[in-house]
């Protein structure tokens, strides 16, 4: 059995896309945690930059040496086409994405946070089967993504409002870093087709996280505080998540159809939900019988995605 047959069996993709879920659920805490153990304020948005450059920068670095080692060879662009789409994807996933998420979960809490990064789903399903037309739209795609997406809806509902108040700092940030979260989830699916996977998830990381250490360090971010040994934990764990899970989730978009994809990124709110709820004292919040409702909507939708693929195997 070759690979592309075996990374399309459906235990095979949706066990590992529920680890790369699992891994991303986990960083909205740790970032939270990390913030305070570098002494990194809730309005200093350019050292919550920097700190997310570090990661991506280790992120990169990790990357490249483990598929360096792996392959046998060692990784990077090698030639202008590959730097460009390195460039073009690290602008989206790495630079963009991230600078508005990391400013974002600074300003709203980790259960909420986890929540509306899902709507990279409803994002993602339009611009592959709209904007780039690489998939078709279906009934059961959009039926299943939007059964998630009421959930999403319901775990920010209360009786004055969406959670009550809405930032352009918190839950918008959070929003439009969905959005080049999605657009790059398709640019990669293109540029795997003529390009090696890990090199660019790997090289981008490295030239984004460049950027962004750059731009918060010269608008004055600062890490002020060492962290200790809890703190060199934190960031190394992060970086892992970055460098395991994006390579791991490019992978499967070489091989799987963006949309079925998406639907199963439903998960990272259910896990954010549940280690924010552990770690950052959120119980209350993650355990009302609306959220709980909320999360059975998300399992729901990513169950009505994937019955057909399961029923063709049998």
């Amino acid at each position: 059995m070759n690979r592309k047959s075996k990374l399309t069996r459906p235990f095979v993709f949706i066990s590992l896309a529920l680890l790369c879920c699992f891994l991303w659920g986990s960083a909205f805490p740790s970032i939270k945690i990390g913030y305070s153990l570098f002494g990194i304020a809730q309005a200093d948005s350019f050292s919550q930059i920097l700190f997310a450059g570090i990661r991506f920068f280790i992120a990169g670095i990790m990357v490249v040496i483990a598929g360096s080692f792996m392959q046998k060879r060692l990784l990077y662009p090698r030639t202008r086409a590959q730097a460009g789409k390195v460039m073009v994807l690290s602008l989206f996933q790495t630079v963009l994405q991230y600078t508005l998420f990391y400013i974002g979960l600074a300003h709203t809490s980790g259960v909420k946070a986890s929540v509306l990064v899902a709507v990279n789903v409803f994002f993602s399903i339009l611009i592959s089967t709209l904007v780039f037309r690489i998939e078709k739209l279906t009934a059961q795609k959009a039926a299943g993504a939007l059964i998630g997406f009421i959930g999403i809806v319901v775990i920010n509902f209360s009786a004055d409002g969406f959670g009550g108040v809405f930032s352009l700092k918190g839950e918008g940030a959070m929003i439009i870093s969905s959005l080049a979260y999605s657009i790059s989830g398709v640019l990669i699916k293109r540029f795997s087709e003529k390009s090696d996977t890990v090199m660019l998830s790997g090289w981008q990381f490295i030239f984004g996280g460049a950027v962004m250490m750059l731009f918060g360090f010269a608008a004055g971010g600062r890490i002020t505080q060492t962290g200790g040994a809890k703190g060199i934990f934190i960031v190394v764990y992060l970086a892992f998540i970055s460098a395991a899970a994006y390579t791991v989730w490019g992978i499967l978009l070489k091989y799987n159809s963006v949309s079925k994809l998406s639907v199963i990124g439903l998960m990272n709110p259910v896990f954010g939900v549940l280690l924010s709820a552990f770690f950052l004292g959120e119980a209350a919040e993650a355990f009302s019988l609306k959220n709980l409702c909320a999360l059975l909507l998300v399992c729901l939708g990513i169950a009505a995605v994937n019955a057909k693929v399961s029923l063709q195997k049998k």
